[in-house]
């Protein structure tokens, strides 16, 4: 029975997802179940006709190779794109360092080969398999992200938080957070037409030591100019982080009402760990993303990743220590 750590793994996803679909461990127990369901179906192959067999374990083989290949070539292009449109920053650089990352793993690899040192060759076999650990990581991250922003919204929401950001100018608001705005404003409008309640729209942003006014006030104000109505707008204008949007919103929505019901809105690069923090400061609701340039999401989501992966150091820094240890030990006793 080739699938059944699969299924199992399967079940336990889907158990884990029923219970809160907000948490980072429903991403590994995907991952899992992906890689689970892979080995079974190359525990098949052997019994294939010869001819079959061959052709499927040239592509199990040339499949990864090409497509590891074909993601350096885009993250260097999105990479490039990216310092063309937005600057140089550190994180608008995170999708081109990515490419160049896996070029020079690549050539490290192939250089170490082959050359007769058995301690080069652990400790570059050490460098891949921690690699590949981060790697797994982060397919998993993406992979979930991509399930969670399939989301939508069901039944009546009392409000619907518009998570901030920086304004140009320190007054005008910005195309990423005008897109946050326009899809709260969308799902007002359809729980609207609908027959349901309208849900409040509650803008969430303070102001930063360079804005004129806090994020939430532009926002108001946008959303205002747009036909929404003043008294269909609520102001959360104390919150710095994330974190304290979050915290600030759901003691306004408690305050009016304990067993309110929410959406938050954000872009969708930012929708899967926005989630996992409403989760962390008890909000009662799911996070729906809109809609962000293509060019800006990788780098955006590799940053996004960076920032999860940081959220639960404890265990993953001790795997990649353990990983590097290991590694080093067996380079010395090679």
């Amino acid at each position: 029975m080739p699938f059944l750590p699969a299924a199992v793994l399967l079940v336990l996803f889907l158990v884990s997802v029923r219970a809160d679909r907000r948490r980072f461990r429903n991403a590994v127990l995907l991952g899992l179940t992906l890689i689970s369901a892979s080995l079974g179906v190359l525990f098949l192959i052997p019994a294939l006709p010869g001819p079959l067999a061959i052709t499927a374990w040239a592509l199990v083989l040339l499949v990864p190779v090409l497509g590891t290949l074909a993601l350096g070539c885009f993250l260097i292009g999105n990479g490039l794109t990216m310092v063309r449109k937005e600057g140089r920053s550190p994180t608008n650089l995170l999708s081109l360092a990515a490419g160049i990352g896996i070029f020079a793993l690549i050539a490290l690899v192939l250089t170490v080969a082959g050359h007769g040192s058995r301690a080069m060759d652990t400790l570059a076999a050490g460098l891949v398999l921690l690699v590949g650990y981060v790697s797994f990581l982060f397919l998993c991250f993406l992979a979930y992200a991509f399930l969670y922003g399939r989301i939508r919204v069901r039944g009546d929401v009392d409000y619907v938080v518009v998570l901030g950001s920086g304004l140009i100018d320190g007054e005008r608001v910005p195309p990423l957070l005008a897109s946050r705005l326009a899809k709260g404003r969308q799902i007002q409008d359809v729980q609207a037409a609908r027959g349901g309640r309208v849900p409040l729209l509650l803008a969430s942003g303070g102001r930063g030591s360079d804005e004129k006014l806090s994020e939430a006030r532009a926002m108001a104000d946008w959303l205002i100019a747009s036909g929404v109505p003043r008294e269909q707008i609520v102001l959360e204008d104390r919150s710095r982080t994330t974190r304290e949007n979050l915290e600030f919103s759901r003691a306004i929505m408690e305050a009016a009402d304990p067993d309110y019901r929410c959406v938050v809105v954000t872009n969708n690069f930012h929708a899967f760990r926005a989630a996992m923090t409403a989760r962390r400061a008890g909000v009662n609701g799911q996070v729906l993303g809109s809609a962000t340039a293509r060019y800006f999401w990788p780098s955006a989501t590799i940053r996004e990743f960076v920032a999860v992966f940081w959220e639960h150091r404890a265990v993953n820094l001790t795997v990649c220590a353990t990983i590097a240890v290991l590694a080093v030990l067996g380079a010395l006793a090679a």
